[in-house]
């Protein structure tokens, strides 16, 4: 497997609609493995084909529980609110206030190609809304009510726990 390059905000394929996968072929499952790594290295809990220059329907996600591929994933219900902070690997060292459903029912295929359905509340429910977007072209930023640099926040505590050794 081999580390992708991550595209960042501004670059216009995060901007496109990502085409539908009909069959999945060997290139498809590398990239698929080749996302996780991605992910994992950046210490992500998700990542879409996108974000690494490949226009196909396809998010991987690891919110912890166990690792999820999903090929032409639709959201299929979603209900209930959460408001919280959001980050993505396209667009390092921000975060950003979103409203997203707090439980959401995603219909999707699995890496074998076989249909199945996953549901997420919280942290998941989050995760699968803004992979998906990520496929039409849309980011969270789009939406965010407050955007707030981490890396300044970061640097700074770097720096105090430096003054206090």
């Amino acid at each position: 497997m081999a580390l992708r390059e991550i595209r960042e905000l501004g670059d216009e394929v995060l901007r496109k609609k990502a085409k539908e996968v009909k069959i999945l072929t060997p290139r498809l499952k590398e990239l698929i493995g080749d996302m996780f790594d991605t992910m994992y290295a950046a210490n992500g809990v998700g990542l879409a084909a996108p974000q690494v220059g490949i226009l196909r329907r396809i998010v991987v996600i690891d919110c912890g529980d166990n690792p999820i591929t999903l090929i032409n994933p639709v959201i299929v219900e979603k209900d209930g609110q959460q408001i919280g902070e959001e980050g993505c690997l396209s667009v390092p060292g921000k975060v950003g206030v979103v409203e997203r459903a707090m439980h959401c029912r995603v219909r999707a295929k699995n890496a074998d190609m076989q249909d199945f359905e996953v549901e997420g509340e919280g942290l998941l429910a989050r995760c699968l809304q803004h992979e998906i977007d990520h496929l039409d072209g849309k980011m969270y930023v789009d939406i965010a009510t407050e955007m707030r640099d981490v890396t300044a926040e970061s640097e700074d505590e770097e720096q105090e726990e430096t003054q206090e050794e």
